[in-house]
């Protein structure tokens, strides 16, 4: 069984059950594990979005023409308030009205700790599984991604907006009253948020009943000592599967982080 890599899909489950995309296939990882996994990168890439074959991926899973030339390969994806569609600059308006110009969520997780996030509406609880978290609150509904970036970066004055994945990987984080930290980061930022909300009237609305929502991954065992595997210099992937945490396969011999090598061309061996 053969194909491109995409990132694995989950679903939600007591624990989350996973899925791992390889081409036309879907490879459930339940039946792995506890036993044998063995994956082998072939040595070719495809491009995500145009498929030409390409030496180098980019922005997980691009060649460097469309890298330069899609807007969801640029900077403002990964900082969310330096948005400048506004401008006319976009690299793809039709792509940025669909993706950025439509309801976000400004969020509070527990991965590695205690750390606030964006995503799209529609990517709720998606984006949380991707993340590995153990618990996570919805705070504000915010009309674009622009806007959300804005309010992520006023709270993340605060708190930490990046997961620590080695952390992650070591152990299942300590619980936190996710509740009194919003409340409590709420009073930190009245003025700015204030600001904002002046600034975008009827565009940021908090939601005082969201409730906290919690996750458990499918791990028998975290590693003591994070190695990581990286197909670029090693094509074998071969292991006992221990867990699958967010994005990551969690073997005796390492781990890897899937979404990282989207588009390589991989094989699943039986052993």
């Amino acid at each position: 069984m053969q194909g491109t890599l995409r990132k694995m899909r989950a679903e939600r489950n007591e624990p989350i059950s996973y899925f791992l995309p390889l081409g036309d296939f879907s490879v459930p990882l339940a039946p792995f594990m506890g036993n044998t996994l063995h994956l082998r990168y072939q040595g070719s890439i495809f491009c995500t979005a145009c498929g030409r074959k390409t030496s180098k991926s980019y922005s997980q899973g691009h060649c460097f023409v469309c890298f330069k030339k899609l807007a969801a390969c640029d900077m403002c994806i990964m900082k969310p308030e330096t948005c400048h569609f506004d401008l006319g600059t976009c690299r793809e308006p039709g792509w940025g009205e669909s993706h950025c110009n439509i309801p976000h969520i400004v969020y509070l997780a527990n991965s590695s700790g205690l750390k606030v996030g964006i995503t799209r509406g529609t990517q709720v609880p998606t984006r949380w599984i991707d993340q590995g978290a153990s618990q996570a609150l919805p705070i504000f509904s915010v009309g674009t991604r622009y806007q959300s970036g804005l309010v992520e970066t006023t709270l993340a004055k605060h708190v930490a907006d990046k997961t620590n994945w080695q952390a992650l990987l070591k152990g299942d984080a300590s619980p936190v009253d996710l509740l009194r930290a919003r409340d409590e980061l709420l009073e930190k930022c009245a003025a700015e948020l204030a600001e904002l909300n002046e600034r975008f009237p009827g565009e940021i609305n908090l939601i005082p009943e969201a409730v906290v929502e919690g996750f458990s991954y499918p791990v028998l065992q975290y590693p003591q000592k994070i190695k990581s595997f990286n197909l670029d210099q090693s094509p074998d992937v071969l292991g006992t599967l221990l867990g699958i945490k967010g994005q990551y396969l969690l073997l005796d011999t390492g781990v890897i982080n899937v979404r990282k090598f989207t588009a390589y061309q991989v094989e699943l061996l039986s052993v």
